[in-house]
């Protein structure tokens, strides 16, 4: 059955360097069916909806599409409402008034729960309806996804500044802290491990959530290691956590909470600034610092993958091939096939929504610190063509005349 009507898209959470993408890859695609009457884009996620504040993208030139495509952030604002039942109602009463019979939605978990819970308001109300998730996060934690559009910019960006930081590092010798975004998944943090080139470069260490964050031991790897090389580099996870679960920032800072509970991790130097304090007071280091890289990771213009932009748009592309060809819901998921390709699998919105995917055992090395082989051989091909690389120096030194 031909479903006739409009479309609705969508971009929900934090931002990303490839998020446009995928919306122009559902508008451009959408626009080529005689069924779609229409493909409005709704401004500042599902507040846009239930506000009825839509752009008519049906009349948006190709041409301005593709720059859109290339530029990060979301195009059409974001937000982080994370609907109830009752917010859902609402967005699905306004579809219905406008006759949207398609909704895309961009976005992380909570997203991929606000598409499950106003599909399920079209099939209880008999309203012929498709709903579609499409994946987007720079934390890489969307079950059944290898990887996710977003994370591979971000990685990129990780790796960069961490190549930056080493060579900075190197030539001043100190202690320095990188704190990295990812509040329960580690992926983004552990991206850092693609700066290292050769044997001494650092990230020396690297903190997961995955991993409990025992002080003591922190302690102790940075003192063997900057006995070892007269330098440490460490990247850390912002969701660090002790044993019981308890984020390291709330336990070296009297930290406020959120309306949901969480202690505020990004956009603040504090946990860099902790950690800093306790490798200074108990090791009686001087040259220590730390940089927070915070939401420079997200929208950063100048290291997009190529990998992740192409990603990106087929993600939003096969959702309208999904949707309107075949008359199907779910969420779309890229699955890796070959040394380096991929396939696009929609799977039930049930499987993704509201769940988060850890980093797995096999990346994660046995004391705890830092990243497997493993881990970096599935890196290295998200990170893109033209990745930069840092070189030394590779000389004798010349001969001593007077300091013999």
């Amino acid at each position: 059955m031909e479903l006739k009507g409009k479309v609705v898209v969508a971009q929900g959470g934090g931002p990303t360097a490839v998020i446009n993408q995928s919306l122009v890859g559902v508008v451009l695609e959408s626009r080529k069916f005689s069924q779609i009457t229409k493909v409005y884009g709704a401004i500042n996620g599902v507040s846009g909806i239930i506000n009825e504040d839509f752009l008519d993208l049906t009349q948006e030139t190709t041409h301005n599409l593709e720059r859109v495509a290339v530029t990060p952030s979301s195009a059409l604002g974001s937000t982080r409402d994370k609907p109830d039942e009752k917010y859902c109602q609402e967005i699905f009463n306004m579809f219905r008034m406008h006759d949207v019979r398609y909704f895309f939605y961009i976005g992380g978990n909570d997203s991929s729960d606000t598409v499950r819970i106003v599909n399920e308001q079209a099939e209880k109300s008999n309203y012929e309806f498709r709903a579609i998730h499409i994946p987007k996060t720079i934390d890489n934690d969307l079950m059944f996804n290898d990887h996710t559009p977003g994370y591979p910019s971000a990685a990129r960006f990780v790796a960069q500044s961490l190549i930056g930081l080493n060579l900075d590092n190197r030539a001043l010798p100190g202690v320095h802290i990188a704190v990295i975004m990812g509040r329960h998944a580690g992926f983004l943090t552990a991206a850092s491990a693609a700066a290292q080139k050769y044997p001494d470069d650092g990230p020396h260490l690297i903190y997961l959530p995955e991993r409990p964050f025992i002080l003591e031991k922190f302690l102790a790897d940075v003192k063997e290691v900057n006995d070892r090389l007269g330098r440490c580099v460490v990247a850390v996870s912002e969701g660090i956590q002790d044993e019981k679960g308890v984020p390291i920032l709330a336990r070296l800072m009297d930290m406020e909470k959120d309306a949901h509970g969480n202690v505020q991790l990004s956009g603040t130097g504090a946990l860099g600034e902790a950690l800093a304090n306790q490798i200074k007071e108990k090791l009686g280091l001087s040259r220590v610092r730390s940089d927070t890289l915070g939401y420079l990771q997200r929208s950063f213009m100048g290291c997009v993958s190529d990998v992740d932009q192409r990603e990106a748009r087929e993600v939003g592309e096969k959702a309208a091939q999904f949707a309107i060809w075949h008359n199907v819901d779910g969420s779309i998921t890229i699955n890796r096939t070959g040394l380096y390709s991929v396939d696009y699998v929609l799977r039930p919105l049930s499987d993704i929504a509201a769940k988060t995917k850890l980093m797995p055992d096999n990346f994660i090395n046995a004391a705890g610190n830092h990243v497997t082989p493993e881990f970096k051989y599935y890196l290295q091909p998200l990170l893109g063509s033209n990745m930069p690389e840092a070189s030394r120096l590779r000389v004798q030194k010349a001969p001593k005349l007077f300091h013999k």
